[in-house]
């Protein structure tokens, strides 16, 4: 059976909180029975998106990351709720019923992702319900899928076989899969909230004068191991992402023209190197 499913592309988020702003639209002052409460007007972040600066000055990264109900297919949620509060949809949708689960903050407290809401007004859980009564009304999309600017967020409805290949066409991942929620959101560029970088600047002597080199070849390995290679652009500065955070990195560069160089350095979070400067042949 086909099964709902959020992909949340990390490289793509930019924090326009237009998926956030929808969903307020859609649930506050609104109630969907057996759906979804009015959600209150302050205090509630049911697609909330989360900030991380990475690098130094003059080269900083910004990564955002949505969260939200994860729908897994072992909700702790559910484990944690009684008379049949939480249930779990045959399309993968989890729900909490507003009225069964009044007063159960118990299943705010289960959730290891911190995406059940607890309203104090109304002494009720709740979630982003994946916006089912629209597409149980026929809707395709979700409201946040629908307007996301730069398709951040897309919403998929596929049987499990085809969403594991459609995982690992894309490198999809959970968020957290220690939790073994076994979840329905999945996450392109994950790599970007949870590794690091290490970025820096090429420069030489040119005719006399030092100048930013453009087009030297950057390489990065560990332990013996290739982890990756850049050109510097036209200003000379150079990225590699997807790092962890370990001892023992070695960095080399090259350019035509200049003698070789390496760089060796250990990286405890993500960082700028500052500029390397060669030397002419």
């Amino acid at each position: 059976m086909s099964k709902w499913n959020l992909i949340i592309d990390v490289a793509k988020c930019f924090n326009c909180n237009l998926c956030a702003l929808a969903c307020h639209d859609e649930y506050y002052d609104n109630d969907f029975p057996g759906v979804a409460a009015s959600m209150p007007r302050r205090g509630h972040r049911w697609i909330e998106i989360h900030q991380k600066e990475r690098g130094q000055y003059p080269m900083v990264d910004v990564v955002y990351l949505p969260v939200t109900c994860n729908h897994c297919d072992e909700p702790p949620c559910q484990k944690a709720a009684t008379n049949g509060a939480v249930t779990k949809r045959a399309d993968g949708i989890v729900l909490i019923d507003p009225v069964k689960a009044k007063g159960q903050e118990a299943i705010a407290e289960a959730c290891p992702y911190k995406a059940v809401f607890w309203n104090d007004e109304t002494n009720i859980p709740q979630i982003w319900p994946f916006d089912a009564h629209l597409l149980d009304s026929g809707w395709t999309k979700t409201r946040g899928t629908q307007v996301c600017p730069t398709q951040a967020m897309r919403s998929v409805k596929l049987d499990d076989r085809a969403m594991r290949d459609l995982a690992t066409q894309e490198k999809l991942e959970p968020l957290h899969p220690e939790f073994g929620t076994k979840p329905r959101v999945w996450y392109k560029n994950l790599a970007r909230w949870q590794k690091a970088l290490v970025g820096g600047t090429v420069a030489g002597p040119i005719k006399g004068v030092v100048e930013c080199v453009a087009g030297a070849r950057v390489s990065l390995e560990r332990e013996g191991q290739k982890l990756g290679e850049a050109l510097t652009d036209t200003f000379g500065d150079f990225r590699l992402d997807g790092l962890d955070l370990a001892g023992g990195y070695r960095l080399s560069v090259s350019a035509p023209g200049f003698a070789d160089q390496a760089v060796a350095f250990d990286l405890t979070d993500s960082t700028y190197l500052g500029t390397i400067t060669l030397v002419g042949r």
